[in-house]
């Protein structure tokens, strides 16, 4: 029994020492792990605090080849004798990436010594495009901003592919996309190659609008720059959506409406939607007319002294009573600041101040004269203009640098700009000057096309096949000039004739131009002779007032006339070559609210030509003419036409058969070609030294077909005569001369088609003479009127 007790306490002892042994090991352990974590900590933060905070001594640059060291160095935010910061490391690298000039940075410190290694951007090449065929090298190569031996960056890369996507959206492919690819070359350099797809061309299917009733669609589509495609759209590029002409277009529209007595409306939208199928453009116009207006009282006053009101009325372009025009309006401004300040108040400024009357429909205007700030103009800078003369722009302002500054006349030099039609947008921004009392103007302009290539071909049954084709430019060689080349014939005409105008003559407001010209007519159908003429001419016009315009002219003709054997004495004896020396004048006034297809307006003109200022002929001819256009409800306006002309010889002269005039269809429906008036007894048009004719006409649209397909008609009643034989028939001869009316009255459709404006009149005629020629279907190009 002892036994086994002592064996069970030895067992007993060993289990407590066993014990013992390993919680001072545990014990141990702990200390040992406990002392490693703090030396380790301790050295971590030294070797932390080393590399933030401590001084830098040098500034190592790695990687360049290009780039000088000390260029790196001058972008660091950080340098010998700093603290190493984190915050300092992030705007050193935004510095250093900003440049463009590295594609990669990497910033480290070792020791004293802050390593920057970077990567360089490549130098570019060359850029190239590929796949472009609607629009040029040159063109894009104009719009991307990289060029060669420039850096190459990625962000300048994708702001250049954004830029060709514009231009091809400006051109209607809005389905273009570019493919930017580099190939690497020797040096670090690399070629850049543009791979375009252009896309199918979105043109501008329709244009529409909303809300209009005093105009149609047809005239207000007549107003706007933008054209719906047709069959002669390739010839230019109005038909393509650009969201720049757009804008313009909403402008001219406001413009349009304000100058025609719409004082409220407005242009609420301009909506483009593109079909399902990309494959043209849905433009709608979204108008508010209101009421149309007439002046009311038009007064002047002024808070200046020595400034007489009464003394300023001459300057005044509003009248009581008339259609309100905004145009108007801003023309008195304008006079009147200039007035004003010629009376030495160069800082004054006019300001129109409206008195509406809803119930009556006027709108009475007193113009307030009052001293304004003393600004001045330091310097107008000109912007954009790739293409037009500085001077150009320059001239539609009237003030200059060094003026006293005044907003209306520099807005109104923006309308004159905007009119001028060679700039898509204009802005006129300021910016202050050198000083508190200057202030600079700065004119940005997006130049647009301004060439134009256009033909047409139809029929007339007067003259068969009938065709013409024409190349002008408004803005020639960038100096505001117009030029155009026109060629046209038929079976029995031919004709060319070369134009050129300067609009600004010596820098005033003068047309200048001068006209070259060759024909040939064949008239042996009507009168057995044919006749060959060519010549030039000189023309000087302005403006007499707001509107009426004075065209003086002077025209130097050589003139063949080739006769038949059978043909009249009279025409034999003009048979020969001759000289004729001319000089004319025109005088105009127009109060149409538009120039094609007007709606409402007068229309008044005379014009006389003196032959026999050298020369071999000597007449007077004279033409007058005046026409109305009056609306009598929607879309359905009237028109009235009157025309007259006489021409007579002088210094001992008569008027010879080729100078006469010569009268049918164009004048009286019904008739044939010189098919009324004087004739002799072989059936020859022997023409007539005086004529007059009338027309009442009254247009409307057709019932039941979409306006969008230019479709109108007509009912018309024509009255005149031609009559008295110029060189009179030789002894013997028998001929038919009558003063008699001829009549007549029809129907007519109009059709404004891509060739042009076209119609066909159905005639009956109701009075002539046993001697005329009818003609009861005429068909060909459309005469305005």
């Amino acid at each position: 029994m002892q036994l086994g007790h002592r064996t069970l306490a030895l067992k007993g002892h060993n289990t407590r020492m066993i014990k013992m042994v390993d919680l001072t090991i545990r014990h141990g352990l702990s200390i040992v792990l406990a002392f490693a974590f703090i030396v380790f900590s301790y050295v971590g933060n030294n070797e932390a605090q080393a590399q933030s905070g401590g001084s830098i001594q040098n500034i190592q640059v790695e990687g360049n080849r290009r780039v000088e060291p000390e260029t790196v160095r001058t972008y660091m935010q950080l340098g010998p004798g700093d603290r190493y910061e984190a915050y300092k490391v992030d705007a050193s690298l935004k510095a250093l990436f900003s440049t463009g000039l590295f594609s990669d940075v990497k910033i480290r410190k070792s020791g004293g010594t802050v390593i920057v290694t970077v990567v360089e951007n490549p130098i570019i090449n060359q850029v190239a495009f590929g796949g472009n065929s609607e629009v040029d090298d040159p063109t894009l190569g104009s719009e991307v901003q990289l060029k060669a031996r420039s850096v190459f960056t990625r962000a300048k890369v994708q702001a250049d592919v954004q830029r060709i996507l514009d231009v091809y959206s400006r051109n209607g492919r809005f389905a273009a996309s570019v493919d930017p690819k580099i190939i690497e070359l020797d040096h670090n350099r690399v070629d850049l190659v543009y791979e375009i797809y252009e896309g199918p061309s979105t043109k501008v299917k329709s244009i529409n609008f909303i809300g209009n009733s005093a105009f149609s669609d047809k005239q207000l589509r007549s107003v706007i720059t933008t054209s719906q495609t047709n069959l002669l759209s390739f010839l230019k590029p109005t038909d393509i959506y650009d969201p720049d002409r757009l804008n313009l277009d909403r402008e001219l529209l406001r413009q349009h409406y304000l100058k025609n007595g719409y004082a409220d409306a407005r242009v609420i939208s301009a909506v483009a939607d593109l079909d399902p199928a990309g494959t043209g453009f849905y433009i709608t116009f979204t108008v508010e007319e209101g009421d149309p207006y007439r002046f009311g009282d038009i007064l002047i006053e002024t808070s200046l002294s020595d400034l007489d009101p009464d003394s300023l009325r001459s300057q005044l372009k509003t009248r009581s009573g008339r259609t309100y025009n905004a145009a108007e309006v801003d023309k008195t401004i304008e006079a009147l600041t200039v007035a004003v300040s010629e009376k030495g108040y160069a800082f004054a400024r006019v300001r129109p101040r409206a008195d509406r009357d809803p119930i009556e429909r006027t709108i009475g205007v007193n113009y307030v004269i009052e001293q304004g700030p003393r600004v001045y103009i330091e310097r107008i800078n000109i912007i954009g203009n790739t293409r037009t003369l500085d001077y150009v722009i320059r001239r539609e302002f009237r003030i200059e640098e060094g003026d006293a500054y005044n907003r209306l006349l520099v807005d109104r030099a923006r309308q004159r700009l905007v009119a001028l039609r060679f700039f898509k947008k204009v802005t006129i921004s300021r910016q202050r000057g050198s000083a508190a009392d200057r202030i600079i103007l700065n004119v940005h302009v997006i130049e647009e096309s301004t060439g134009e290539l256009s033909f047409g071909v139809g029929y007339s049954t007067q003259e068969g096949v009938i065709g013409d084709i024409s190349i002008s430019e408004r803005n020639l060689m960038g100096r505001g000039q117009f030029i155009r080349l026109k060629l046209g014939g038929s079976f029995e005409r031919a004709q060319i004739d070369l134009s050129f105008t300067e609009p600004r003559f010596l820098g005033r407001n003068l047309s200048a131009g001068f006209d070259i010209f060759h024909k040939e007519v064949d008239y042996t159908d009507e009168s057995s002779y044919s006749s060959t003429r060519t010549g030039g001419g000189l023309r000087l016009g302005f403006p007499i007032s707001e509107n009426i315009w004075l065209t003086t002219r002077y025209t130097f003709t050589r003139e063949d006339i080739d006769a038949e054997d059978d043909a009249s004495d009279a025409i034999l004896q003009a048979e020969g070559v001759n000289n004729i020396s001319a000089i004319g004048y025109t005088i105009s006034y127009d109060t149409r609210n538009v120039k094609r297809n007007p709606s409402k307006g007068i229309y008044l003109s005379l014009s006389q030509e003196l032959a026999g200022v050298g020369g071999d002929i000597n007449y007077l001819r004279t033409v007058a003419e005046a026409r109305a256009y009056y609306p009598i409800r929607d879309k359905i306006v009237l028109v009235g036409r009157l025309v007259g002309g006489h021409i007579t010889g002088w210094d001992g002269q008569d008027v010879r058969l080729v100078d006469s005039f010569y009268k049918g269809g164009e004048t009286i429906r019904g008739f044939a070609r010189s098919g009324y008036g004087p004739r002799d007894d072989d059936g020859d048009s022997l023409g007539g030294t005086m004529f007059y004719a009338g027309t009442i006409e009254a247009r409307f649209p057709i019932p039941f077909v979409p306006e969008e397909l230019g479709l109108g008609g007509a009912i018309f009643a024509d009255a005149g005569t031609l009559y008295d034989v110029g060189t009179g028939p030789s002894a013997g001869e028998t001929f038919f001369d009558s003063d008699s009316i001829r009549a007549s009255v029809g129907a007519s459709i109009l059709w404004e088609s891509p060739l042009g404006p076209l119609r066909a009149d159905f005639a009956y005629v109701i009075s002539s003479e046993s001697f005329d020629e009818e003609e009861a279907f005429r068909f060909g190009a459309s005469t305005q009127f």
